[in-house]
């Protein structure tokens, strides 16, 4: 049982929790850049305790279009039956007509709604339908870029559709060769992407089509700059397809300055999912949150656990020190090469590891099946930030559990 780390498994409540708590008024100032000032934010950290929703009567979404009613290739349709999508999720039901016709669309979702499937579905009909078509995707992490790559193959299958992932961390050559040869699409982080294009491999006047996809992330990280560059060097009459799961006041002039009479999509239900079971745990020091983690993952429910750590000194020696207590560990953060990191993943992914600590490089996108916790052994500095960690977890409709460790 949880008694001896401050945590009940039967209220899913800490123990001793202080008055602070209780009152909801505990707060913490964390420093972001953000436009190249800094500014601090508060978190009330009773944002971070909030029950799974389990009723006997609860709201289904019924999706206005089976797969088979979309305007698409027999093949795309036999690839999707392939992958076993039965109905589309409210994002693709909504979407892909829309992109179909060529509008621009500006999409808002929480993550772990089937954000790649609804643009790379009407992106692969549009190619099929004309085999002179370039498509651009531009995404924050290279995790997510290989992901969607991955997606785009499994869906092409057969199709004689090829693309070319532009990512750091891996050697430069074999994309730079890549692109000499025909493909459809490119997909891509913003740094990556620049040198590229300032190489004078990529022909931005060749493409007509863009997805910036989860925009606001690379606004976080500084890329509006490489993002309004890659933009304005495309053609005026582009088809710009736009998603993000937070809108903000920057958001919204990216948004006016990108898209043209954009149709604006929006299915976010709220800031977290509502099968995700959150809560905090109350730890005493650095030496208490490892004792409470190390009790915590000797339960049998917690079987595919990520942990996010502050820093990436602070994955990697925490990795290590799961490791030397005998947990299956690995660990994901920039100090890690390329290859290093996806095979870090690839374990994850698989079941062969318990435990991947990462940081907050592996917050947004990533979609692994069947994480059981997610742990914040670090507070996030955002509150956005948090909202993506803990959506690693309950992805679609399942269940999902986040603790946050709180000192």
């Amino acid at each position: 049982m949880y008694k001896s780390f401050n945590y009940n498994r039967g209220s899913q409540r800490p123990l001793n929790r202080p008055s602070s708590f209780r009152k909801g008024t505990f707060s913490r100032f964390a420093e972001k850049k953000q436009g190249g000032a800094f500014r601090g934010e508060h978190i009330d950290a009773s944002k971070f305790i909030n029950k799974a929703i389990i009723t006997e009567e609860v709201e289904r979404f019924i999706p206005e279009h089976a797969f088979n009613d979309f305007q698409i290739d027999d093949r795309l349709k036999r690839a999707i039956i392939a992958k076993k999508y039965t109905t589309p999720t409210p994002i693709q039901d909504r979407t892909i007509p829309y992109i179909l016709k060529g509008a621009d669309v500006v999409g808002i979702a929480n993550t772990g709604t089937g954000k790649t499937g609804a643009f790379i579905i009407p992106l692969i009909n549009k190619v099929l339908s004309d085999r002179n078509q370039k498509v651009l995707i531009v995404i924050p992490t290279r995790e997510l870029a290989l992901q969607i790559d991955q997606e785009l193959k499994e869906f092409s299958m057969g199709m004689q559709i090829s693309s070319v992932c532009c990512i750091g961390g891996v050697g430069i050559g074999r994309q730079l060769s890549d692109l000499y040869r025909h493909y459809n699409f490119i997909i891509g982080t913003p740094g990556r992407l620049k040198d590229i294009i300032n190489r004078g491999r990529i022909k931005l006047f060749q493409f007509k089509t863009i997805v910036l996809d989860e925009a606001d992330r690379m606004l976080d990280m500084g890329f509006i700059a490489d993002m309004r560059s890659v933009v304005s060097a495309m053609p005026a009459d582009r088809h710009t397809l736009f998603f993000s799961a937070t809108v903000s006041h920057e958001i919204e002039k990216l948004i006016k300055d990108f898209c043209k009479e954009p149709v604006r999509i929006s299915v976010k239900t709220g800031d977290t999912a509502k099968n995700i079971d959150q809560d905090v745990v109350h730890v005493k020091g650095e030496s208490g949150k490892l004792e409470t983690l190390h009790g915590l993952l000797n339960q049998n429910d917690f079987s595919k656990v990520l942990v996010f750590a502050r820093t990436k000194h602070g994955a990697e020696k925490l990795s290590k020190e799961l490791m030397n207590r005998g947990f299956k560990s690995e660990s994901i953060h920039g100090n890690k090469t390329q290859s290093k990191r996806q095979r870090a993943l690839g374990l994850f992914k698989q079941g062969r590891i318990q435990v991947l600590v990462a940081t907050d490089i592996a917050a947004r996108g990533l979609d692994i099946a069947d994480i059981s916790h997610v742990i914040n052994y670090d507070t996030p500095a955002t509150y956005d930030d948090y909202v993506h960690r803990i959506g690693r977890t309950g992805r679609g409709d399942k269940k999902g559990k986040a603790l946050t460790f709180i000192n």
